[in-house]
């Protein structure tokens, strides 16, 4: 790499370190502070899940980061009249513009890494460290007032003790929603683990019986019965999930829909057979729809994910793409006003337009393959423009 080109980059990588830090640091503590409210976590539980905080983050810092970063490098280079000065000795302006490619083309793969493999990981771990909270939250009351009550979710544990994670002599109440009859469990001992993919607490009862409102009781030596969560846990976005996990769903839930279309033209082909108009009323169809509703759903939420991924991480790109030649043309002003230009119309059309693409996405009104790429296309047409009249003049 020629030394003008190392010196430019060097520029880039000190400056985008220094903002992403600084940015990353700020965003933290609202981040940690949003997790904590939501969860209920304590001080000790927030510092455990610190570290996995930060990666959620740096999707939404680093493409504003790179681009204030492309201002202030160019917009300093251009006031200084070095552009000038590398005109005058033959250097072309592209070539003073491609260390900022070259930094956007990274960080669009390391954004697309960190949305991919990194965010997953890191909400995994959060969701773990909460859950296991959760527990400790639980068996604290317990330890503490020998009874937890949830009248919303219709149950009622009491203990003579807790031992580690082992209950002495506990006995549950549990009347689920909109029934009228209750079970009643009571054992020597018990243990129990929370499963968050599931939503419910395993409880494994050693040697007791089971009261069931009506009927005869029922002695057992050992039993497995799963109850509702305590307390809500949120369960993972398709944003907190892989590509390939989100992929598999994807083809569940095309299979699935599959399956019910074939299934609908076989009802409709025999009812036409036996006579029977009744299946191929309007009513019928309807029902039919109504069935494939929220699978059909899940499905378009799913493909839009994908490709606003793929799109989201490419702005990095497309953000350089019309930054540096930005900062050339406003080299004469601070780069905090040069920013402000550059990073106003994105703020006000770019992510306004993804977020109208996202949702008609989403409801099936457009196609998420290359809806989701017109913001980034209104950017690299403008950034042409710029780059065109930068080139020339």
């Amino acid at each position: 790499m020629r030394l003008l080109q190392r010196y430019i980059l060097s520029e880039l990588l000190k400056v985008y370190v220094f903002v992403l830090s600084v940015l990353t640091v700020l965003l933290v503590f609202v981040g940690v502070f949003r997790e904590a409210q939501e969860s209920g976590l304590g001080p000790l539980q927030i510092l455990e899940i610190l570290p996995f905080v930060v990666p959620s983050l740096l999707p939404f810092t680093i493409p504003a980061t790179l681009l204030l970063t492309v201002c202030v490098v160019y917009g300093r280079i251009a006031g200084d009249l070095e552009v000038t000065a590398a005109k005058a000795a033959g250097i072309s302006v592209m070539s003073m513009l491609w260390p900022a490619f070259l930094l956007g083309l990274c960080m669009t793969v390391c954004s697309f890494v960190l949305t991919d493999r990194v965010i997953p990981w890191a909400v995994a771990n959060i969701q773990h460290r909460v859950t296991m909270a959760m527990e400790d939250i639980f068996l604290d009351m317990l330890r503490t007032q020998l009874n937890v009550t949830d009248p919303d979710r219709g149950y009622s544990v009491t203990v003579t003790g807790v031992q580690g994670k082992k209950l002495i002599r506990p006995t549950f109440h549990y009347t689920p929603p909109g029934h009228s009859r209750s079970v009643t469990m009571q054992a020597q001992e018990a243990t129990l683990s929370f499963d968050i993919q599931k939503e419910r607490v395993n409880l494994h009862l050693i040697r007791g019986y089971i009261d069931i409102a009506g009927q005869r009781r029922l002695w057992f030596h050992e039993e497995k019965e799963p109850f509702p969560l305590p307390m809500s846990i949120r369960l993972p976005k398709p944003r907190h999930l892989s590509v390939g996990h989100i992929t598999r769903q994807t083809r569940e839930i095309q299979q699935r829909v599959d399956r019910m279309g074939d299934l609908r033209a076989m009802e409709m082909a025999l009812s036409l057979s036996i006579g029977d108009f009744d299946c191929l009323s309007i009513s019928a169809q309807r029902q039919h729809e109504s069935a494939m509703h929220y699978d059909t759903r899940d499905l378009r939420k799913l493909t839009t994910e994908v490709h606003s991924r793929y799109a989201m991480a490419a702005s990095c790109l497309f953000f350089t793409l019309l930054g540096g030649p930005f900062s050339i043309l406003q080299g004469r002003r601070q780069f905090l006003t040069s920013f402000f230009f550059c990073f106003a119309p994105i703020l006000i059309i770019y992510y306004p337009t993804v977020l109208l693409m996202m949702n008609l996405s989403k409801s099936g009104t457009v196609d998420p393959c290359w809806a989701m790429w017109i913001g980034n296309l209104l950017v690299f047409a403008v950034a042409g423009l710029m780059l065109r009249h930068v080139l020339r003049h």
